[in-house]
């Protein structure tokens, strides 16, 4: 097994930050078309206007953030930004003062 391919460092994880306008029914329009897009393309939702989506490589998290571009709504504010799948597994989360545990991690499978 090539450990190269298959490692905390080089296996991502995009996260999607967002603050959309939702004044005016266009605005919720945009926000709603906006957040069914990043579903559709694979984020799970982490928490209020943060999504979340694990990648099995820097292409691959670059793939996706160019997606993520692409759908991007005339206002309010995106942040996107790449992790590594290290850097994620070290997230402390807390719920009213009680630490949580964090999501599962995924299992990357490979085929020979």
């Amino acid at each position: 097994m090539n450990t190269d391919r298959i490692n905390a460092y080089r296996i991502m994880w995009v996260l999607v930050l967002y603050d959309l306008p939702t004044e005016t029914k266009t605005n919720r329009k945009d926000a709603n078309k906006f957040r069914k897009g990043l579903i559709e393309d694979g984020f799970v939702l982490f928490q209020f206007s943060m999504y979340v989506r694990h990648c099995p490589s820097r292409e691959n998290a670059e793939v996706h953030t160019k997606r993520v571009k692409y759908m991007l709504p005339k206002a309010g504010k995106v942040a996107i930004m790449c992790v590594t799948d290290k850097q994620f597994g070290n997230i402390e989360i807390f719920f009213a003062r009680n630490k949580e545990e964090p999501p599962p991690l995924y299992q990357q499978l490979e085929f020979f």
